[in-house]
């Protein structure tokens, strides 16, 4: 059991640091996208998680419809039936723990969703809404 409380808290420390480290070098660029950017917010990133638009596939999606609203469960993807694993870190230690996979779901969620690649800022705030929901 100690062994198992050690890796979840070695877990959860590195999720902490990849998914800063990711929403450092993202303010990097949306600061020079933007230069009047100031930084990321949890309320702007719920609007860009749960608004609904005409999806890739044709049909009104957002990210809420694969992904829920309680992220400490799994939900079903929208358009295959497939199981989508908890975005809870806390729920799911596995979850944002590579930047490289958190840049591969963020862009394909993002196309599905608005038919085109995130910003940085919105990439930025959307992740900063989903860490800020595992801090309640």
């Amino acid at each position: 059991m100690k062994i198992i409380l050690t890796l979840i808290a070695f877990l959860t420390l590195s999720f902490a640091s990849v998914s800063d480290e990711y929403l450092s070098s993202l303010y990097q660029q949306a600061k020079q996208e933007n230069p009047n950017f100031s930084g990321f917010e949890a309320k702007r990133g719920e609007a860009i998680f749960t608004s609904e638009h005409m999806g890739k596939k044709g049909k009104m999606i957002s990210c809420a419809s694969c992904h829920g609203m309680d992220f400490t469960q799994s939900h079903q993807n929208f358009f295959t039936g497939k199981i989508i694993e908890p975005l809870s870190p806390k729920a799911n230690p596995t979850r944002f723990s590579e930047i490289k996979t958190i840049e591969k779901w963020l862009k394909r969620n993002f196309n599905d969703v608005y038919v085109r690649e995130g910003t940085a800022q919105e990439k930025g705030d959307v992740l900063t809404y989903i860490l800020s929901k595992d801090k309640k």
